[in-house]
């Protein structure tokens, strides 16, 4: 519904429609910036070469959102960005640009999926390893 809404507010332009959804989901998260966190979801990636790998730790509310597949992807695509960019803390991760789309930064993404799933989603850690 919220598609058809944005689509008519922009009389059928996608690209408009996309950014007032973007915008939307990232109000959302906001408001949900309150709310504790419980559950969570452990990624992890290997980079090709199989000499560097990371971990990475994002928290949300329930154990239903934990198994779902846009959180595991995200968390997924995460520990890559974590292998690819090595930040040195979540702080220094959160505000690299996202490698699969220089538009948005990582904490963007984040809130972007916290909007999608209906709760508060937290980066609360990672580990990379190099040999």
């Amino acid at each position: 519904m919220d598609c058809k809404k944005a689509l008519e507010a922009t009389a059928g332009d996608f690209k408009k429609a996309q950014e007032i959804l973007r915008e939307k989901n990232l109000v959302k998260a906001d408001k949900k910036s309150d709310r504790e966190t419980k559950e969570g979801y452990i990624a992890s990636y290997v980079h090709t070469n199989n000499t560097t790998a990371a971990l990475v730790e994002v928290l949300c509310e329930t154990d239903f959102v934990a198994r779902n597949a846009d959180l595991q992807k995200m968390a997924n695509n995460l520990a890559m960005q974590v292998v690819a960019m090595d930040p040195a803390d979540v702080a220094e991760l959160l505000a690299q640009d996202y490698i699969r789309d220089s538009q948005i930064t990582i904490e963007e993404l984040v809130k972007q999926t916290s909007g999608i799933l209906g709760e508060k989603l937290v980066v609360n850690r990672f580990v990379r390893y190099e040999i």
